[in-house]
C-alpha cells in the first residue's frame, strides 16, 4: 500500500502518515494504532514468547531496508511517568 491509501482508509492525511514513519512523537496515539491495524502490525500480545518472536521478525525485516530509511540516531521515548 501507498501512503496516500494508507491515509485514506485511515482517514487521515498523507502527512501524518509520513510523520508517523519517520516516529514523530507529537501524532495522535490512536492515528497511530489505527495506521498500525490497517498495515497489519500487531503492537499488543498477552503472550511474551508471542512478542519476541514478533519482534525478531520485525528485526529481520529491518535488516533487509537500505540504510537511508532508519533514522540515525534515532531519540529513545522517555515513558518514565
Amino acid at each position: 500500500m501507498t501512503a496516500q491509501e494508507v491515509a485514506e482508509r485511515a482517514g487521515v492525511s498523507r502527512g501524518l502518515v509520513q510523520r508517523i514513519e519517520k516516529g514523530d512523537l507529537k501524532c495522535e496515539i490512536g492515528a497511530a494504532f489505527e495506521i498500525a491495524t490497517i498495515v497489519g502490525i500487531r503492537l499488543f500480545d498477552a503472550d511474551d514468547s508471542a512478542l519476541r518472536g514478533r519482534m525478531r521478525q520485525t528485526e529481520e525485516k529491518l535488516a533487509l531496508l537500505p540504510k537511508s530509511v532508519r533514522k540515525k540516531g534515532a531519540r529513545t521515548v522517555q515513558d518514565d511517568f
